[in-house]
């Protein structure tokens, strides 16, 4: 019978109790599915609806509520302090092994214990297990139910934090039944909680202003010593059971793998990651193959433990000082350290974004000596509240690149401290540039963006190769044969520096490189000198502008049709212009009075903002010079062409098209330059001026504007239709 809390008599319908049980079981087998198994098999929002109606139903009638129950798990009363819990088994701490030959010794130690319970060459079976970063816990359950949870503590005496047990969803309240149900059985585990949840809930102090966790294990460990259970049911904790303290009223299994799998069945969450193993290279074998996928796990760990597997032979084995002998934690290298921020400087991407590196004084973590870390932008150094000179924390976990995770101001030294000379003298904040470090190009900050970018993308070396693949490709300037190893390349020779030099390379040039014979480098030659012959869209996509994609690029070079009249706008101007008489338009929408056309309809300040930085920076007008000087011509575009596709007819002359979701069997480049090469118009952006918007699955918020605005809605096969029409250029009858 379940155990009670207080209520009232018994419900009038016997059905509410019913219905009472089967919630329960339902959000019972649920949490085990998410908890155990990792496999839900319900949305949030289904549980939540369960929840919710057995919640309303326990409040109605107070006498079916039940100790047991997941709606339990919100917390009691908070506590005034913890009680004391003496361990019915002591909760030993492990010995540590951290090179091949302790684990070697560990299991020479082993074999020498049992002395004649194993062959002189028989191995011993041992298995491994992840060592988690977490809490140690001890629960103890009796007759199945939850009754008690502990801390380690010392050992022998932990904190009784089971109010707060109680509310970590991952635990069960009551065990599954699985055959003989133990009389008292205490699980030994950690509470730990998932990188993922803990990203979350660091998340959501961000955006309360509340101060930031410094770690998983940190947060894990203070939400479980919350005095106030309410707190840690808000705190997305999880729990792995590794093994058992005292056991009464069932048989206890014969091996340590053979457990695990008992209290998986009985609900309990075990960890997925073990293993039994044969020998000391097994064990080895094992330390290393987590030890790579250690990045890649959704919870943190420090290292992995072996233990043998027979339980008989435990007692044999034995113990030294407060650690078992017939177990041990294979540590990992450190992921954190402490080292001194010697300077930041900034390090260039192949896209222009400046980004912060933090040079240390050479610390050894995360199994490689560290002495460069990333700090990823300007407001990170802010929110961290780093100076140079500060002692730092440094994490390096697997493979991933290291970073700087946070500043130890109490180690800066109280003397400097109250001595504004001497701590100006010590530490400094950090500035960015207002330049590129690289190239010396002004250095922006977009509106909206954290990170800061170098404007001269066709002058600025550390953008030089991403520069001229883009260049290159086959919707820009179409230059076959120029792919990334030949960039890499001509860029390391310093023989191209910028897009210009491509018109300057010679057939023996081109010749001498790797894997570029005298057939090649003619092929090579003759595709660059064919780009030279180009449009106006295709060279402006070339560039590489920010936000200047190829649709952007047709619409301006359609606006504009000629490169000067471009480079010489007044965009600010523009954007001003554009502005006013878009407010004038909004008044007379209303009164129904005829609108005025906007210019660059469609391209927001944002682009414009782009093309103000791009053109205003003098190396960047330079490279544009050298190119038109080496022979490119960037042709203005006619009204029923584009590019170079020679339409028979212009069925479309006049249209302007949208294009949204996936086609059933065009791309979306396909589809525009089909339309385009009947003459239409393909476009950005849904304005009163789009007569038509092709629309395929999954089509997003452009559908919803075209229908707002009255445009009409095609799908593939209807615009299949229009292409193959020869009934010229009338429209829809959409307002211009």
């Amino acid at each position: 019978m379940q155990p009670s809390l207080p209520g009232a008599a018994a419900p009038p319908d016997p059905r509410v109790a019913e219905r009472v049980i089967e919630l329960r079981s339902l959000l019972d087998r649920y949490n085990h599915e998410y908890y155990v198994l990792d496999a839900p098999s319900v949305p949030d929002a289904e549980y939540d609806r369960l929840f919710g109606e057995l919640q309303a139903l326990e409040t109605r009638f107070p006498d079916l509520r039940s100790a047991t129950s997941p709606t339990q798990r919100v917390g009691a009363a908070p506590a005034s302090g913890f009680g004391e819990v003496r361990h019915t088994v002591p909760m030993l701490s492990l010995s540590n092994a951290f090179e091949d030959a302790d684990v070697i010794g560990f299991d020479r130690r082993v074999r020498e214990a049992l002395g004649g319970a194993i062959g002189a060459d028989e191995p011993v079976a041992y298995t491994g297990e992840l060592k988690y970063d977490g809490l140690a816990v001890s629960l103890r359950y009796e007759n199945g139910v939850l009754v008690l949870g502990a801390t380690r503590g010392d050992g022998s005496r932990g904190e009784n934090v089971t109010a707060n047990i109680r509310t970590v969803r991952a635990i069960p309240l009551r065990l599954r039944p699985t055959g003989e149900m133990p009389a008292v059985l205490e699980v030994r585990g950690e509470v730990l909680m998932f990188r993922a949840d803990f990203d979350r809930m660091n998340q959501q102090q961000r955006e309360a202003g509340e101060r930031e966790f410094v770690n998983p294990r940190n947060a894990a460990a203070g939400a479980l010593r919350q005095l106030d259970p309410a707190t840690t049911a808000r705190r997305p904790l999880r729990f792995f059971a590794y093994g058992i303290g005292e056991l009464s009223g069932a048989a206890e299994p014969a091996t340590h793998s053979q457990l695990l799998d008992w209290l998986q069945a009985l609900g309990l969450p075990v960890g997925p990651a073990r293993e039994k193993l044969a020998d000391p290279q097994a064990l080895l074998d094992y330390y290393r193959r987590m030890l790579e996928r250690r990045a890649a796990l959704p919870y943190e760990i420090d290292g992995v433990v072996y233990k043998v597997d027979r339980r008989d032979w435990y007692g044999r084995i034995g113990h030294v000082a407060r650690a078992p002998r017939f177990a041990v934690a294979h540590k990992f290298p450190a992921e954190e350290a402490v080292t001194e921020l010697l300077d930041i400087e900034i390090q260039v991407g192949r896209t222009g974004s400046l980004t912060p590196v933090a040079r240390l004084r050479p610390v050894f973590v995360g199994g490689t000596t560290v002495s460069n870390a990333t700090l990823h932008n300007e407001d990170e150094i802010r929110r961290k509240g780093l100076l140079i000179g500060d002692q730092v924390v440094v994490r390096r976990a697997g493979d991933v690149i290291p970073e700087v995770v946070r500043a130890l101001p109490e180690r800066r030294e109280p003397s400097e401290q109250t001595d504004p000379a001497g701590f100006a003298a010590r530490y400094r904040s950090f500035t960015m540039p207002a330049v590129c470090p690289v190239c010396g190009s002004a250095a922006v900050r977009e509106t909206g963006e954290s990170a800061w970018r170098c404007g001269a993308g066709l002058f600025c070396s550390a953008q030089r190769k991403q520069a001229l693949l883009h260049f290159a490709q086959r919707r820009a300037m179409d230059i076959e044969g120029l792919g990334d190893k030949l960039v890499e390349q001509l860029v390391d020779a310093d023989r191209v520096r910028s897009p210009a030099d491509l018109y300057r390379l010679t057939a023996d040039e081109l010749a001498g490189l790797e894997r570029m014979g005298a057939r090649s480098a003619t092929n090579l030659l003759a595709a660059i000198d064919r780009s030279r012959q180009t449009t106006l869209a295709r060279f402006l996509f070339a560039l590489g502008i920010r936000h200047v994609g190829e649709e952007v690029a047709r619409q301006l070079a359609d606006d504009y049709r000629d490169l000067d009249r471009l480079m010489a706008e007044d965009w600010p101007a523009v954007q001003a212009g554009k502005a006013e008489i878009q407010k004038e338009n909004a008044r007379r929408r209303p009164r129904g009075e005829a609108l005025s056309p906007v210019p660059l309809e469609g391209i927001g300040p944002e682009i414009i903002d782009s093309l103000q930085r791009f053109f205003s920076e003098p190396h960047n007008r330079a490279v544009i010079a050298e190119l038109l000087a080496a022979g490119v011509v960037p042709a203005a575009p006619t009204r029923a062409t584009d590019d170079r596709i020679t339409p028979a007819a212009a069925p479309l002359a006049g249209l302007n098209f949208v294009l949204t979701g996936t086609l059933p069997t065009l791309s979306r480049d396909q589809a525009a330059d089909r339309i385009r090469a009947a003459g239409g118009s393909v476009v950005a952006s849904v304005s009163r001026r789009t007569h038509y918007l092709v629309a395929g699955e999954a089509a997003g918020s452009k559908l919803q504007k075209a229908t707002e605005l009255g445009v009409t809605i095609i799908d593939e096969a209807a615009l299949q239709a229009l292409l193959s029409s020869t009934q010229g250029a009338s429209g829809p009858g959409n307002p211009s």
